[in-house]
């Protein structure tokens, strides 16, 4: 009796995927592709169009890290207006995968990926003998309890320049209240089921 499905059961499954749009700068228009799995949703367009008029005089030069960088949106629309360099840490290998070869597409040379949960990425870091960055996005999983614990480490790691700016994209329901009392709330605002923040770190005394 012949063998059924052989080849259907041998060959790797394959990940669907969506696009993303870049909306500003270099890159403007260029649709880029990410995975569609479980718990990565990119930021909105409006949401990133609103947050990027927030940062458009900050950016330019600005040392970006990307944390929980999903589609990577985030990290390359500061790229393509103007940061300086930004670095992408995601878990997922597809995602990271997607991402290389996004960023490898857009010939982006100022890009670093890093493959590892944000929170052991953070743990290995040295404090004082790290680069340190200028704009820090976050947008981790919705009801995870991420955002308290990552928030510690950029401080307790000395990982933020004076004056850095956070950016924070949580479920609407979240109260942040543990934050670090050196940063101050600049600029909030909602969409739909999604709370946006932006911070400032006050420089030290």
């Amino acid at each position: 009796m012949p063998r059924r499905n052989h080849h259907r059961s041998s060959a790797p499954r394959a990940v669907a995927t969506s696009t993303v749009r870049i909306i500003g700068g270099e890159w403007r228009g260029r649709k880029l592709s990410f995975p569609e799995i479980e718990g990565l949703r990119p930021t909105p367009d409006r949401v990133r169009e609103t947050l990027f008029n927030w940062l458009q005089s900050y950016l330019p030069g600005a040392r970006c890290l990307d944390l929980f960088s999903g589609s990577g949106a985030l990290g390359i629309e500061a790229l393509s207006r103007g940061a300086a360099s930004v670095t992408f840490v995601d878990q997922a290998a597809e995602v990271v995968n997607q991402l290389r070869g996004n960023l490898n597409l857009l010939k982006a040379q100022n890009a670093e990926i890093i493959a590892a949960s944000a929170l052991n990425w953070l743990d290995h870091r040295q404090p004082d003998e790290e680069a340190r960055y200028d704009l820090v996005f976050m947008d981790p999983p919705f009801h995870q309890g991420l955002v308290a614990p990552i928030c510690e480490m950029l401080e307790q790691r000395n990982l933020l320049r004076e004056e850095a700016m956070i950016y924070i994209e949580t479920e609407r329901s979240l109260t942040l209240d543990r934050l670090p009392e050196n940063w101050s709330l600049y600029r909030e605002k909602t969409a739909g089921q999604v709370a946006y923040r932006l911070f400032v770190r006050q420089p030290g005394e």
